[in-house]
């Protein structure tokens, strides 16, 4: 039968020393609770400014968009011809002796 090759392992040697300082494996465990586990670590923070970016872009957009429908409603309020003018384009409402004719560019 033959026989395996043992493997030294020197529990003397500086990687090993390392490993058995107290203040390393503290402060290494202490950067991995930080950086990945802890509820308000570096991952979820990155990931809640990705969010807060989007949010503002959003935002940007829903404020143009009032100020768009804003303007379109003071343009309604205005007067009867502007009224019919929205009715004829957005709605294709016609008067009883039109005919409306919708004409699609591609």
């Amino acid at each position: 039968m033959k026989k395996l090759p043992s493997i030294k392992i020197n529990f003397k040697s500086p990687a090993f020393k390392l490993f058995r300082n107290k203040w390393f494996v503290a402060t290494a465990l202490f950067l991995v609770w930080i950086i990945f586990i802890d509820e308000n670590s570096l991952v979820s923070h990155y990931q809640n400014k990705q969010r807060l970016r989007e949010l503002k872009q959003q935002e940007k957009y829903y404020r143009k968009r009032i100020e768009i429908d804003r303007q379109k409603l003071e343009d309604l309020k205005e007067g009867e011809r502007k009224l019919e003018k929205f009715a004829r384009e957005q709605y294709y409402m016609a008067r009883p002796d039109e005919e409306v004719f919708i004409i699609v560019d591609d």
